[in-house]
């Protein structure tokens, strides 16, 4: 018999369709009366409603906190095309170079002026850069993108419901953490010469928390980076 969706299943549907991502102390908030300690088991039950309707929710890990979230993923729409809705052409052409930028960059960033740089290359129509500039804003708004001290990074969300086209598009570039072994953006990265393993930055807290003289897990090399929180 297939699971029973019961109210605290349906209030967390509606919050995610209104807010599109929650984080994991307010995906829990829905639980605690129903099933304690098992919101996976609870994101199943509505999975598995979702799933003839090509939608599902997911999981990650926001790169900037290390936090669990979860977002709302249209299963059939799996590449830029899905906010189509929302962003004209041009504007969607901003995105994919923004991405370009930020994917091949060493830290998972890149700065306003060099996205604002390339509004002005593209080939559907160009922006001007108030115009940019406004797209940009619109962009994190809807939580595609992050913006800190004048940097973009993608976003939870984008990470999250873009994976399989961030995955194909950029399968060549891409940094996978060593320990949790998902795509990473901003990360650390192993520079001995014959080694290079990258390892996300809330990865890298938790790995080497407490050590006085933290080793790369893979060629046991003096790891010669900040350990953010120690």
């Amino acid at each position: 018999m297939p699971p029973h969706l019961g109210d605290s299943h349906r209030r967390f549907l509606q919050s995610m369709m209104s807010n599109s991502v929650m984080d994991e102390q307010q995906a829990r908030l829905y639980t605690s009366q129903c099933v304690p300690d098992k919101l996976d088991d609870f994101i199943e039950t509505i999975n598995s409603k979702l799933q003839p309707m090509f939608m599902q929710i997911r999981k990650g890990m926001s790169e900037d906190n290390g936090q669990q979230y979860y977002a709302l993923v249209n299963m059939a729409e799996t590449d830029v095309t899905r906010m189509s809705s929302d962003y004209a052409d041009n504007e969607l052409e901003l995105f994919r170079k923004t991405m370009d930028l930020i994917v091949s960059s060493e830290n998972g960033k890149v700065s306003s002026t060099d996205v604002l740089n390339v509004a002005d290359t593209l080939t559907i129509k160009k922006l001007k850069k108030s115009e940019a500039e406004q797209v940009l804003n619109r962009l994190v708004q809807d939580k595609w993108l992050n913006e800190k001290r004048g940097e973009f990074s993608l976003s939870i969300k984008c990470i999250i419901e873009m994976e399989p086209y961030i995955r194909r598009m950029y399968e060549d570039q891409l940094k996978m953490c060593h320990i949790c072994h998902n795509v990473a953006f901003q990360c650390q990265i192993c520079d001995s010469p014959t080694c290079g393993i990258k390892i996300h930055n809330p990865c890298v807290a938790r790995y080497f928390k407490g050590r006085v003289e933290p080793r790369c897990p893979a060629c046991d090399e003096f790891w010669p980076y900040e350990i953010p929180g120690n």
